[in-house]
C-alpha cells in the first residue's frame, strides 16, 4: 500500500498561526477604539496616537504562515478642536484629538473577524477531513 502524505498538520499550523496574528490584530483595534477620545493629561501635549499591527510570512511546518511581528505608532496628523475650557487644551485654545477613526477600526475590526472566522472553518474543515479519512481506512 502506497504512503499516503498528510498536509493538515501543515494547514492547520498556518491557519493556528493566522489566529493568533488576527487576535492580535483586534486587541490593537481595540486598543485603538478605546482611545478614540481621549486627550492629552497635559496642556498642549499630544493625545493617544492610534497603533497599527505589523505582520510578516513566516516558515511553519513547511509552509507560510503569519505572525504579528510588531505594533507601530500610526504617524498621520492629530485632529484639533477649539475648547478653550478642556484641561489639555494649548495657548490657543486648542486640543489635539487622537487620529483614530473609529469608522476605520470598525472595519478593520470586522475585517479581522471575518479572517479569524475564515481560518477557524479552515481547521474545522481539515480535522473533519482528517476524521472522514480515518473512518475510510477502517472499513
Amino acid at each position: 500500500m502506497p504512503e499516503i502524505k498528510s498536509n493538515s498538520l501543515s494547514t492547520m499550523a498556518v491557519a493556528s498561526s493566522a489566529l493568533r496574528a488576527q487576535q492580535g490584530r483586534m486587541r490593537v483595534i481595540a486598543e485603538n477604539i478605546a482611545n478614540a477620545n481621549s486627550t492629552a493629561r497635559t496642556p498642549g501635549g499630544d493625545p493617544y496616537r492610534r497603533q497599527v499591527p505589523v505582520f510578516k510570512p513566516t516558515k511553519i511546518e513547511g509552509a507560510e504562515g503569519v505572525q504579528m511581528l510588531r505594533v507601530e505608532a500610526d504617524q498621520s496628523d492629530f485632529k484639533t478642536e477649539y475648547d478653550p475650557g478642556n484641561p489639555a487644551a494649548d495657548d490657543k485654545g486648542y486640543v489635539k484629538l487622537p487620529n483614530v477613526n473609529s469608522l476605520v477600526e470598525a472595519l478593520d475590526m470586522k475585517e479581522a473577524q471575518r479572517a479569524y472566522e475564515a481560518n477557524l472553518n479552515v481547521i474545522e474543515t481539515a480535522r473533519a477531513m482528517q476524521s472522514r479519512t480515518l473512518d475510510m481506512l477502517r472499513k
